[in-house]
């Protein structure tokens, strides 16, 4: 069961994780072509791709869970701990900063106005420095 969950944890990483850094770059293009539909529908991609990415720390759960308990694995590990705290800064950082300016982004792409590029470009650039940094702890577990 733990190696279901592990598979589980790291193909819904790849799958989800990957698409939640990678939609707003796509975004960013749109907004340089002028493209307001298709910024549009990246932020809501990317507002629903970032909330299924629970999904991957429900697997992490599970894993932590299923572990033998030779290696003491809990929430309190520091690498889990810091994996957690640096994934729900990315996470609310593209939910509540880089999806909303996506949003008025396309808005202003619309209306003829100048659009928010920078902070699209900002705030998705921190968040995929981020989970990268939640990647390499995983990877090396200090």
């Amino acid at each position: 069961m733990e190696t279901l969950f592990a598979v589980l944890h790291v193909v819904s990483a790849v799958f989800i994780v990957g698409p939640m850094a990678i939609l707003p770059m796509t975004a960013m293009r749109a907004v340089r072509a002028g493209n307001a539909g298709q910024v549009e529908v990246l932020a809501k991609s990317t507002n629903l791709i970032s909330l299924l990415s629970l999904l991957v720390v429900f697997f992490g759960f599970g894993v932590m869970g299923l572990a033998d308990k030779k290696y003491g694995l809990s929430v309190t590990t520091p690498w889990i701990l810091w994996s957690i705290i640096l994934y729900v800064i990315a996470l609310a950082l593209t939910l509540f900063l880089v999806v909303p300016t996506m949003r008025r982004a396309a808005e202003a792409l619309r209306g003829g106005e100048t659009s928010k590029y920078p902070a699209i470009a900002a705030g998705s650039g921190v968040a995929s420095l981020l989970l990268v940094a939640v990647v390499v702890l995983m990877v090396w577990k200090p």
